[in-house]
């Protein structure tokens, strides 16, 4: 796949898991050409991944090279003048398309000029690209701005209409328009609220159907029923949380990429503490925590208890900026803050208004803890019921721990334990999995590249031997004959890579799943099959094929290879093993 859109999450590698939010959206996406697709809005915290999410979807789009042109534009946090942002809109969609069009990479991620955007149109025949330009222009001198902003926003599907295409247009931190766009140049009156209102009749559009997202679920909502009305954007909730296995997938992939020392046993403990929530894993495994060592389980609970509760942390600086807005919505008031500390420590119920006056002994009205609840509900830190009176703390573990920290001891008197309630966790895993063996081999099928190379990081000295049968050294390859030898050498290994790429002579492109290189010379390459069914004959011959294009790049290698496979072996691929030295395995042992 092309990256033409450069994402936010940084190496496209270390986009991990969402297989069930994929799963819809591709349906959905699969649609947009027959024209049933209706407008989604994407519900989420912040920090939950959606942006990383419908900018993959660009590249998706954009890589398949379909009927479906996407459009991604940032309706940043940031005053604009209102004439400013019409072209800026305008510019990233003309030019987001002739990237399209022309299959340019570079054009997604450039901001072309109204000159050039019309030189593009003179040369390609493209009137309605001239007429545009020119309307923009001339609006712009005549004070025209909200004809600019008019050709600006209907642009995706005006053009769909005249080329008979689709385009799926991604609107990111939508609710950002009703309070950042300025009708005056200094910023000196209000911003524009109803610009959100542009879209009324294009938020139904399907021939050019909105994708919109935004960082607060409450404003984004109000947003959308007050300017768009109820139901022309179908809401599609998005989990802060990957699944268990996507979460374990994700501490092993940032810990590759970042280089970070674990173990089989921290990265089960790490997913565990950090709730499969991938930005929290990613803040632990990048943590500046001085004393961060992530390959014990003491290692693992300070850190965590650093990026939640180190004023220095990225984890405390984001979600303490988050808290603090919350706060200054609120004036700070102690019975406002006991009520939220409250909601979400008691998440799995509704609380009504009365019960939560009762319960807390508020001497506020009812009236008065409405209103604050209200608030509360649009900065997305509780979530209101299906009745007036009705509401509820997120279901969220890591708002949780960051609002037992702020409030607790102001509140209830004193401080939460953290570190010891981390170490309970982490005895609960342990017990609750019979053992920790037993949990990793219900994961191997997913990950077992990961745990294969994390236990070779980790053990650093070992023999191949503990881990495959009939190990032998594969140092000369003459006319595809290997000349075999047992090697049961103790190794010191100093580099384990995964997924390292060769090229044949040919310009062919290869993939071995592990190498692992070893202090003494020695280079152990495996190939790694997950599925259940047996190995055949021409999938370990492909893999022969690898380890002597290795060998011949790497003359002065050693090469131990090895084949991984949990669904075993047909009897020929097994015999072609022994023939020709290559170690073979059915499990991995030595997890730990």
């Amino acid at each position: 796949m092309q990256y033409p859109l450069t994402e936010k999450i940084g190496a496209p590698e270390l986009f991990v898991g969402r297989e069930k939010e994929f799963r819809q959206i591709n349906k959905w996406l699969g649609n947009i050409p027959k024209r049933l697709s209706k407008s989604r809005v994407i519900l989420a915290r912040r920090k939950s991944g959606k942006t990383a999410f419908v900018q993959r979807i660009f590249n998706q789009l954009w890589s398949d090279n379909g009927m479906v042109i996407p459009f991604y534009f940032d309706i940043k946090e940031s005053k604009i003048w209102y004439p400013t942002f019409a072209v800026d809109y305008y510019r990233t969609f003309a030019s987001q398309y002739i990237s399209f069009l022309q299959r340019d990479e570079n054009l997604a991620g450039e901001l072309l000029s109204l000159e050039q955007i019309r030189a593009y149109g003179v040369a390609h025949s493209i009137e309605t690209l001239i007429d545009d330009v020119d309307s923009l222009n001339t609006d712009k001198e005549r004070g025209e701005y909200d004809l600019m902003w008019k050709a600006a926003y209907s642009a995706p599907h005006r053009f769909a209409a005249k080329f008979n295409c689709r385009f799926l247009v991604i609107l990111d931190e939508f609710q950002n328009i009703t309070r950042f766009v300025y009708p005056d140049k200094d910023y000196q009156t209000a911003p524009i609220e109803t610009l959100a209102g542009s879209f009324h009749y294009h938020s139904e559009s399907k021939i050019a159907p909105m994708l919109v997202t935004g960082s607060y679920a409450g404003w984004l909502l109000k947003v959308i029923h007050q300017y768009l009305e109820a139901g022309r954007l179908r809401p599609t909730h998005f989990s802060p949380y990957l699944t268990e296995e996507e979460g374990l997938q994700a501490v092993y992939k940032y810990a590759e990429l970042y280089q970070e020392p674990i173990t089989n046993e921290t990265a089960l403990q790490i997913n565990e503490l950090c709730m499969a929530d991938p930005f929290f894993i990613s803040c632990v495994i990048e943590s500046d925590y001085e004393e961060r060592e992530l390959t014990s389980r003491e290692g693992v609970i300070n850190t965590i208890n650093y990026e939640l509760f180190d004023k220095r942390a990225e984890m405390f600086l984001t979600w303490g900026e988050y808290i603090e807005k919350t706060l200054q919505r609120i004036n700070g008031e102690q019975q406002s803050k006991q009520m939220l500390l409250h909601l979400n420590k008691y998440a799995d119920r509704y609380w009504t208004l009365q019960e939560l006056k009762d319960e807390l002994h508020l001497s506020l009205e009812v009236n008065e803890i409405k209103r604050i609840l209200i608030i509360l509900s649009e900065v997305d830190v509780i979530e209101r019921g299906t009745s007036d009176i009705q509401f509820r703390g997120l279901q969220d573990g890591t708002l949780n721990l960051i609002l037992r920290h702020r409030f607790q001891e102001e509140i209830e008197g004193f401080l939460p334990n953290f570190p010891k309630e981390f170490e309970q966790q982490i005895e609960e895993l342990n017990a609750k999995n019979r053992s920790l063996q037993g949990k990793l081999n219900h994961y191997a099928g997913i990950l077992a590249e990961h745990l294969l190379a994390t236990a070779f990081r980790s053990k650093k000295r070992f023999a191949l031997t503990d881990f495959f049968q009939n190990v032998f050294e594969a140092k000369v390859f003459t006319e595809q004959k290997l000349l075999p030898r047992i090697d049961g050498t103790r190794l010191n290994i100093i580099l384990v890579k995964e997924r390292v790429k060769i090229q044949r002579d040919d310009g062919k492109e290869m993939e071995i799943d592990i190498v692992a290189q070893s202090k003494c010379g020695r280079e152990i390459l495996v190939e790694v099959k997950k599925t259940q069914k047996k190995m055949d004959l021409n999938v370990v011959e492909d893999f022969q094929e690898k380890v002597a294009v290795y060998q011949k790049q790497f003359p002065e290698a050693i090469i131990l290879p090895a084949f991984l496979s949990l669904g075993g072996f047909i009897q020929e691929a097994e015999q072609f093993c022994e023939r020709h030295g290559i170690a073979t395995a059915t499990e991995i042992k030595h997890y730990l």
